[in-house]
């Protein structure tokens, strides 16, 4: 089978996030379980790329990109790691950008980006299976190919299988700019309109031929208003189509015995050297070095969705008692201020780190005792399963993914059962209540200890979900 992923970015070469995550390690997961499958994954080459990748690409053809009425450059360039082909979009006039998204003009940099893998195909002359678009700056491609391009049989012949990974972000446009920025048709105009808007997510749900999204609780929730961002009335619609799959993580990547960023590395076996990852980060940021509190970390995006009003809202009534409290990440200003407040205010007890750093997340992954996920929408997240791996015991919201994969701790039948705290209600009170239930275990040290040693043995890797993928592939074909 040949499997052609189409997504914004992809580690290590380029993230801002989950998606990245995601295509980093599934396709490798899916090469790994079945060798025969010829894989490939074709993503922007942003300028966020590093040397020490583009060194190794090869490249492989220049070509014009034709945008209805204007063309461009693009060159695409490849590597070969783990047994996937990665190609890299190059076109410097739309990705030599300080960053990946927040552009005035992403909708023709992502509209570039679709022509330009449609195009490619027929240069290289390879038309997968099945091609995996991820989200709305890779929905246009799926519009296209089934619309546009239907007549050519060698693109008829492709299957497409459409990615949520956050229903939130559609790609919705003004119809003014329907022609020359993404060059759709008026006749298939009811394919992309939703409530008198371009909506390219959902142009690609009603066009593809089977929608996945990034947990089984998540499919669920996007079929009410509460989650679907107005989407709800198309996902039910199109239900039949639709599947949830928990993502995994990259045990490689993510792997605290091997892992150089750490300070100390370990195992399930030797979890109280967290200790010393703990005493070492607390000198790297400035915090009091004690080994006996207790930290509790924030690795997120600094928006509503995130559960940061909650955590607003209790933030002085937890820092009552004796912890410690680490934020990083960037997002809304409101929240980035308010934590460097907070640090001004808690100097000893807070650290806010307004900053996206892969390395140090690790090292606050290793060295946390408690990891705290509030959301109030998550379509899979990574982060509780990280933080797990990590040893970081999660206290998390029950909503999409999260639900899937973090159990209550409870004792039941005389026997300690799940892998973390969890709380229902979109509450303040209830999240602090949980984080004092799971600050309570942490001076019980052998009852938490051994939780911590539970929850790194939780196989969170890709072994079960790689192989429903797979399932879902052969089901188009």
């Amino acid at each position: 089978m040949k499997i052609l992923f189409a997504a914004s970015e992809v580690l290590p070469f380029s993230s801002s996030g989950g998606l990245g995550d995601v295509i980093g390690s599934l396709p490798k997961a899916l090469k790994k379980r079945y060798e025969d499958y010829d894989v490939r994954v074709i993503s922007p080459l942003y300028s966020a790329v590093k040397e020490e990748y583009r060194r190794k690409m090869k490249k492989e053809k220049e070509f014009q990109v034709k945008l209805n009425w204007r063309k461009q450059y693009c060159a695409i360039y490849s590597l070969e790691s783990d047994g996937v082909i990665y190609y890299f979009v190059d076109n410097e006039y739309y990705f030599k950008r300080a960053s990946l998204y927040g552009s005035y003009d992403d909708g023709e940099r992502f509209s570039y980006f679709c022509s330009a893998i449609l195009t490619f195909m027929d240069q290289l002359d390879f038309f997968p299976d099945v091609m995996n678009c991820n989200d709305w700056q890779t929905a246009l491609a799926v519009i296209q190919l089934k619309t546009k391009y239907a007549i050519d049989r060698r693109y008829a012949s492709v299957k497409t299988v459409f990615s949520i990974h956050n229903i939130l972000f559609q790609g919705q446009y003004d119809h003014a700019v329907s022609g020359d920025v993404f060059d759709l048709d008026p006749r298939y105009y009811e394919i992309y309109d939703y409530n008198g808007q371009i909506n390219l997510m959902k142009g690609a749900i009603v066009c593809s031929d089977r929608v996945v999204t990034v947990s089984e609780r998540y499919a669920k929730e996007i079929m009410t208003p509460e989650f679907a961002n107005g989407l709800d009335p198309i996902i039910r619609m199109y239900s039949c189509k639709l599947s949830g799959i928990l993502n995994g993580i990259d045990y490689a990547y993510y792997d605290p015995h091997t892992d150089k960023a750490l300070y100390k590395n370990y195992t399930f076996r030797s979890v109280k050297r967290k200790a010393e990852n703990k005493v070492a980060l607390q000198a790297e940021i400035g915090l009091p070095v004690r080994a006996d509190v207790p930290m509790i970390s924030m690795i997120s995006r600094l928006t509503d969705q995130k559960g940061l009003d909650l955590l607003h809202e209790r933030a002085e009534e937890l820092l009552y008692d004796d912890v410690q409290l680490v934020i990083l990440g960037t997002g809304d200003r409101y929240y980035e201020d308010f934590f460097r407040s907070l640090q001004y205010r808690y100097n000893d007890k807070v650290r806010a780190i307004i900053a996206y750093d892969k390395e140090l997340s690790k090292r606050i992954y290793a060295s946390s005792d408690i990891f705290l996920m509030p959301s109030k929408t998550e379509p899979c997240g990574l982060s509780q399963m990280i933080a797990s791996r990590y040893g970081a015991v999660p206290v998390v919201r029950e909503t999409g993914g999260l639900y899937d994969s973090i159990k209550p701790y409870h004792t039941e039948g005389g026997r300690h059962v799940g892998n973390g705290f969890t709380f229902a209600s979109y509450n303040s009170g209830d999240m602090l209540y949980v984080i004092r239930e799971a600050l309570a275990l942490y001076r019980n040290k052998e009852e938490f200890t051994a939780l911590a040693e539970k929850i790194m043995k939780h196989d969170f890797s890709w072994s079960v979900s790689a192989e429903k993928y797979a399932q879902l592939y052969n089901s188009v074909e």
